[in-house]
């Protein structure tokens, strides 16, 4: 009876193994490199102080062209924010455009 237990989690456990994976392969959701880059260049406060979720919010928004100005993260030096919109300006994305932001 032990034994039967055993064997059908098993089966259980590798099908939805299988499954998972296979999921995994068909719907992965690409994402722009530039807003991970983006994200390691602010600050990383994470205060919302520029009306987006987060740090990782703002950058999303900065790429996707939500925000136009980098000026919104009140936490970051002028240094960073001049990095940023240059990296942006020039850095062309997945579908070969560039944002353009101001500082």
């Amino acid at each position: 009876m032990n034994i039967f237990a055993v064997i059908t989690l098993l089966v259980l456990g590798l099908t939805l193994g299988a499954m998972l994976g296979i999921a995994n392969k068909f719907l992965h959701v690409e994402e722009d490199p530039r807003v991970v880059t983006v994200t390691e260049m602010l600050p990383g406060a994470n205060c919302g102080g520029c009306g987006f979720p987060g740090c990782a919010g703002f950058a999303a928004a900065l790429v996707e062209g939500e925000a136009k100005k980098v000026s919104g993260c009140g936490v970051s030096n002028a240094e960073i924010r001049t990095k940023i919109a240059t990296y942006l300006n020039e850095t062309p994305g997945p579908d070969g455009t560039c944002v353009k932001v101001t500082v």
